[in-house]
């Protein structure tokens, strides 16, 4: 603790005006591109002020009860989230995982009994060498004091990134990926779940997750990502 204290005392060169600061990402740029949103409560898009639900989840709601975003998909975090997540600059971590942070603490919510990251293939993982959501998920558990797990919730299918696919095949390629550790389902009896992951686009993969979390027994599972991708046509 004394040293992470020291540490936050080293100055920083901010990774996105080069400037110097006491963290990875200024106070300045931080105030400048991570502005606060109205934002809908069930899946994170952008809404007007004082709308707590968009019309698309009036009419067909997602499986996951509920979503948070840290900030939109746009410059300059798209490139930070690139450099994080593909270059290994876990650096960058405490910094992403803080607007995480700020977005739960703004919506003023019940916290959940239990974070999960969404987890990597094994091959995946052993190509990249971590995984970019539980860096973002442990952090979280520390600030928020949450338990997380990163062994509960498992990968047991290799596929295409979601990326390379289009929004309409997206649901399919992730159908019968995920499964629950078989000998800990009773682990999420009843309890309260957000899944964490670094961007959230189409929800495919939180659906299918909150699916396969709610048959193992979990009450709510929430979706949270540090960033939205915004609603085609606005951003």
């Amino acid at each position: 603790m004394l040293f992470t204290r020291l540490l936050r005392q080293v100055p920083s060169l901010c990774a996105v005006c080069r400037g110097w600061g006491s963290q990875a990402i200024c106070t300045q740029c931080v105030e400048r591109f991570a502005s606060p949103v109205p934002r809908c409560e069930r899946c994170a898009l952008e809404v007007p002020e004082g709308v707590r639900l968009c019309g698309a989840c009036l009419v067909d709601p997602p499986a996951f009860d509920g979503a948070l975003a840290g900030v939109d998909y746009a410059h300059p975090w798209s490139a930070l989230i690139t450099q994080f997540k593909f270059h290994a600059m876990l650096d960058l971590g405490e910094a992403l995982s803080s607007l995480l942070q700020s977005a739960q603490e703004r919506a003023a919510l019940p916290l959940p009994q239990l974070l999960l990251p969404v987890p990597l293939s094994a091959q995946r993982l052993r190509e990249r060498g971590f995984n970019q959501a539980w860096e973002l998920t442990r952090r979280l558990a520390r600030a928020l004091h949450v338990e997380a797990d990163a062994r509960l919730l498992l990968r047991v299918k290799d596929t295409p990134h979601q990326l390379a696919l289009p929004p309409e095949q997206r649901a399919a390629n992730v159908r019968g990926v995920f499964a629950v550790e078989p000998l800990r389902r009773a682990e999420l009896s009843g309890r309260s779940v957000a899944v964490i992951d670094d961007v959230l686009t189409t929800g495919a993969t939180f659906a299918e997750i909150a699916r396969v979390l709610k048959q193992a027994g979990a009450s709510r599972v929430e979706a949270w990502a540090l960033a939205r991708t915004p609603r085609p046509g606005l951003g």
